[in-house]
């Protein structure tokens, strides 16, 4: 039985307003709000905390508390809203090749969907970190899709799809996925396994991204980046906790969680501070 939905709170986190017709438009526009939106981030697997995937913990997390979450938790909640507009949509599962290309050998931990609009099929995916698509991308090799942020395309099919953007002069591959059918069941232990294990980079590095109009806002570990759509990004390095909480609520607007693993969770990705030395001691 499917999961019911609570269709206002989304509308309102996301701030759409509109038809909610399934159509190509009501997808593109709910695609492009929800990254800019609710920020992708992985504050659970980083001090610890569970990753549940259920409805009602996916809407606590990421629409009462003004959370985020990584690519299981945001795809899982727009594949739901999506069923409840009464889309045809369906769960796929990839390969990560982005900055890994050996990653092509090894058994898929993203997660993305397949929409089919009027015998038209799309992929949607709004859970990719600071590459997240912001509008829907038509299931059709070697087509440049020109989207409000980066220009991708899909190559190859039958069976293996790669999804690449354009970055500078050079296409690069994100994932690369098939259009198998999976089980909802059989993303549980994918998830169990990036949320725990302590070879994810999930449990080990802090990973923030929000896509507004017209920029991409990116934290890794300490590393806070701002990318124009046109122009230079503007990049710093956080060294202290108090700026590091800062840039999380202010800059992504999350509502960090009340619980006391967080803050050392923080810290062990802050710089080490410089050791004493005598002159220091002699000036206390």
């Amino acid at each position: 039985m499917p999961e019911k939905v609570n269709l206002n709170a989304y509308f309102e986190r996301v701030g759409f307003a509109g038809s909610i017709a399934p159509t190509l438009a009501t997808l593109e526009m709910l695609h492009a709000l929800h990254p800019a939106a609710i920020p992708f981030e992985n504050l659970n697997p980083l001090m610890g905390e569970p990753v549940p995937l259920d409805q009602p913990s996916l809407e606590r997390k990421l629409l009462t508390d003004r959370r985020g979450g990584y690519c299981f938790e945001h795809n899982l909640l727009f594949m739901r809203i999506l069923r409840d507009l009464d889309y045809n949509v369906r769960p796929l599962l990839a390969r990560v090749v982005w900055n890994h290309p050996d990653n092509i050998d090894k058994p898929p931990t993203h997660l993305l969907m397949l929409v089919d609009i009027n015998g038209q099929n799309y992929i949607a995916d709004v859970g990719f970190g600071g590459l997240t698509l912001t509008t829907p991308l038509r299931l059709r090799a070697g087509v440049e899709l020109a989207t409000p942020h980066e220009t991708f395309r899909l190559s190859g099919g039958d069976p293996d799809w790669t999804l690449e953007a354009r970055i500078g002069e050079d296409w690069r591959a994100l994932y690369v996925f098939t259009l198998d059918a999976i089980e909802e069941a059989a993303i549980g232990p994918i998830n169990q396994h990036l949320s725990s294990d302590p070879s994810s980079p999930f449990t080990s590095e802090l990973r923030v991204a929000l896509s507004p109009a017209g920029r991409r806002l990116k934290l890794l570990n300490t590393t806070f980046t701002i990318q124009p759509v046109d122009g230079e990004k503007e990049q710093r390095v956080l060294t202290g906790m108090e700026t590091l909480r800062s840039v999380l609520t202010e800059e992504f607007g999350l509502v960090l969680p009340n619980d006391e693993r967080l803050e050392p969770a923080l810290a062990r990705l802050l710089p080490e501070p410089p050791p004493e030395t005598a002159e220091t001691e002699a000036e206390e």
